[in-house]
């Protein structure tokens, strides 16, 4: 078919659109070819040339700053201290082995440490710095630096470690922290890069352990450029990290350094807690041990003298161990009694040194009796026997029953390791942990803190603290993170009967004001600050009827691990309590003798804000009491290494 002249036309009109079209899209392209060539070319030209030389940039972790630990006036009890160290990284190095070589001639280094070294490498990314050496002097550090461009991939650095000032004081309460293992990874899903950080620490156990994510902070990064032999030219970009909240504890580290050093050597544990809010001012488990070690690196003999060591020093008694109270467990069976109306202020019961049930005879500790004794004065004196005899009236469901309202038998929410809940036992207790039913001779022994009853002297300071006021304080810890208050919930009133309260009180007060009282020699020789306590000495062993009658043997006479332990608990002042304190000494022997005079030490401690004064003790004991605090190992304010207290 012929075409016409005007389908000519139109068929040219098309085909120039199109090839404008084409052309402006060809145009467009290689303007924009032309504008990142130029970019590429000109702009990035410096680093497309250090590119060309085999530099490589990596990006590095910031590991953040550590929280710091307060004490509740701002002393440090946790800090970071500046750590030279020597890093490596598989990626600059090329030859691991070659350059350790190297290095060991500019720095200590054993075969021991090489092949730790090897293994982190092959474990890890070749990008991840691995730790070679830290805490070098600076002559060692300066060795490496100067040295820089024979150690491709070795990075000198400065860090910082954790270090406890006050070593011992806070071992069992803050803790301490060491390198991140496989079972701190197991069982997280997403765990924070930072710890795929070799020899990153975090908390181990303690507050370190359970403030962790609190303390453990963001991490940061830093983009670094290194040439083909791995030496750092320079730092491209840097983002730094978020440190960890500071935390401020509850505890007084003076009166904390006071109480441990008054343990002294012996197996023990003493709590003082403000029963005003809960504070816990002191918290001591002896012996202690110095967390340093751990943070560092504990050598194998050092750690074998702290497990082998029958004091147990790795322990925290204060919140784990478990001790029968002994005789201080007597205020919950009396106030369990009154409370269930089953006894009154006046009810008496004659003490002629046993009760006789079926054909087993209870013993009281004085062999002769008490004669006949109220509630009042069964405490003043210890009085067994009415103890035996008022708990059968009320039954073990109820004591049970009054000893968790006193906050034993119960694990108390603190950042603390290993926090123990006692035993406080009833009928389905027995039945469901033994498979037995309950006794009556199980009630008889339980009414004074024997039997299968248990609590730890944390428990006997809140008990002590709810006695003291009639409420269910609560013990706290921490008191501030980064700077904000933590809350202090008002003790809810336990709803005991002011007169009752007050028989319980003046009971307490007669144990140490009284010289019939079981503790007089450990009175305060001031009325301002009158104190009222009571005094636990648990078995550890059964005593025969046969060695009853021949005698007990004397604490003394036998092994250390078949003593008594001695116990002692009070509050202060009497008439408008401030603290509560609760001591525990393992296989001490009389709690009157042994854990009431530490408990009266603390308690002045804390009441008084300095070393007690002798004038604070009978007279007759002041140049004993004077000796003693003299020969004390006490900080300075500062924290600094004990020095005499008093000379």
């Amino acid at each position: 078919m012929k075409r016409t002249s005007r389908d000519s036309e139109d068929s040219a009109r098309r085909i120039t659109r199109r090839a404008l079209f084409m052309g402006g899209c060809m145009a467009a392209t290689m303007a924009g070819l032309g504008a990142r060539m130029r970019y590429l070319g000109v702009e990035e030209a410096d680093q497309f040339r250090l590119l060309a030389e085999e530099n490589r940039i990596n990006i590095q972790l910031i590991p953040p700053a550590r929280g710091l630990i307060l004490d509740r006036n701002g002393k440090i009890i946790a800090g970071n201290e500046q750590n030279y160290r020597v890093v490596i990284t598989r990626e600059g190095a090329g030859d691991v082995q070659l350059v350790l070589n190297r290095l060991s001639h500019l720095i200590p280094m054993t075969e021991t440490d090489m092949t730790r070294v090897l293994k982190d490498v092959d474990r890890n990314s070749s990008f991840v710095p691995i730790p070679v050496a830290d805490r070098l002097s600076w002559d060692d550090f300066s060795k490496v630096a100067l040295n820089a461009p024979a150690l491709p991939g070795v990075t000198p650095d400065v860090g910082l470690s954790r270090v406890y000032p006050r070593d011992t004081d806070f071992a069992h309460v803050v803790g301490y922290v060491g390198p991140v293992s496989e079972n701190d990874l197991e069982g997280l899903e997403n765990p924070d890069p930072l710890l795929h950080i070799p020899k990153f620490q975090i908390g181990k156990i303690g507050v370190e352990k359970w403030m962790e994510d609190t303390l453990r902070g963001s991490a940061g990064n830093k983009k670094i450029e290194v040439n083909h032999v791995g030496r750092v030219m320079r730092e491209l970009d840097k983002t730094d990290g978020v440190s960890g909240a500071n935390l401020r504890l509850t505890i007084d580290a003076d009166i904390q350094n006071f109480v441990q050093a008054r343990l002294g050597d012996q197996s023990a544990a003493c709590v003082v807690i403000d029963v005003t809010n809960g504070d816990l001012i002191a918290i001591a488990s002896a012996p202690s041990f110095n967390p340093n070690l751990f943070v560092r690196g504990i050598t194998r003999r050092d750690y074998d003298v702290l497990t082998g060591n029958d004091f147990r020093p790795l322990a925290n008694k204060a919140v784990q161990g478990g001790y029968p109270p002994g005789s201080t467990f007597k205020m919950v069976t009396g106030l369990a009694a009154l409370s269930d109306g089953k006894i009154s202020l006046d009810t008496v019961v004659n003490c002629p040194g046993y009760l006789q049930f079926g054909d087993r005879k209870f013993n009281c500790w004085k062999k002769g009796g008490h004669g006949k004794v109220d509630v009042r004065s069964a405490l003043t004196q210890s009085c067994d026997v009415f103890f035996y005899d008022v708990a059968q009236r009320v039954g073990i469901d109820k004591i049970a029953e009054m000893g968790r309202k006193m906050g034993l038998g119960q694990r108390h929410d603190l950042p603390m390791s290993a926090i123990s809940e006692g035993t406080l036992p009833d009928r389905a207790w027995k039945q469901e942990k033994l498979k037995q039913d309950w006794r009556i001779g199980d009630t008889i022994n339980a009414a004074i803190g024997q039997g299968y009853v248990v609590a730890t002297p944390l428990q006997l300071a809140v008990m002590a603290a709810r006695v003291a006021t009639g409420r269910s304080v609560v013990p706290r810890l921490i008191r501030e993170i980064d700077g904000k208050a933590v809350p202090v919930e008002e003790a809810a009133d336990l709803g005991f009967e002011t007169s009752h309260l007050t028989a319980v009180h003046d009971g307490m007060i007669g144990v140490v004001n009284s010289d019939r009282g079981t503790s007089f020699a450990a009175r305060i020789a001031n009325d301002a600050m009158l104190m009222a306590g009571k005094s636990g000495t648990s078995q550890v062993r059964n005593i025969s009827a046969a060695e009853r009658e021949t005698g007990v043997v004397g604490n003394n006479d036998l092994p250390w691990k078949q003593r008594d332990h001695a116990l002692f608990v009070c509050f202060a002042p009497a008439d408008a309590p401030r603290y509560a304190v609760a001591v525990v000494v393992e296989h001490g022997g009389g709690g009157s003798s042994v854990a009431a005079p530490i408990a009266r030490d603390a308690m002045l401690r804390a009441l008084t804000g300095s070393v007690p004064d002798p004038k604070d003790y009978p007279a007759n004991q002041r140049g004993r009491i004077d000796t003693m605090l003299k020969e004390l190992k006490l900080r300075s304010p500062d924290g600094s290494q004990p020095t005499d207290t008093r000379a």
